[in-house]
């Protein structure tokens, strides 16, 4: 969560677009992009995606669709394998600003839950 908070912050310093997305005190509704990394060097996929975050309390909801173009079978196909692998994505909202989160889907529409990717903590 506090990196969503940090990127609310932070967003005028960003430079985030301020024309077609849209940042109030505690939400955020604009685009941005899905990632999966095979490792630290090789992205195998990028996915355009229409976010919602909220902050509620101390916690935040995101949501977020496939798009803003329909994508075409087999970028859709390619979503759907590297989301069967691993459910952790890399959330960028640019070059600078970006969290890992878990995607979950909802439904057969493209839309998609985020949530902040806790990694489980090794057995010493």
């Amino acid at each position: 969560m506090n990196a969503i908070l940090q990127l609310f912050r932070a967003a005028p310093v960003l430079g985030l677009r301020a024309g077609r997305d849209t940042w109030q005190m505690d939400s955020y509704q604009g685009t941005a992009t899905l990632e999966w990394w095979a490792n630290e060097s090789t992205c195998l996929g990028e996915f355009d995606v229409q976010v919602s975050v909220c902050v509620v309390g101390d916690d935040w909801v995101c949501d977020a669709m496939l798009g803003p173009e329909r994508l075409s079978d087999d970028h859709r196909e390619v979503f759907d394998l590297l989301l069967d692998l691993d459910s952790v994505f890399t959330l960028r909202f640019d070059e600078s600003s970006e969290i890992l989160v878990n995607v979950v889907r909802v439904g057969d529409s493209g839309h998609l839950a985020l949530t902040a990717y806790v990694p489980i903590a090794s057995a010493a």
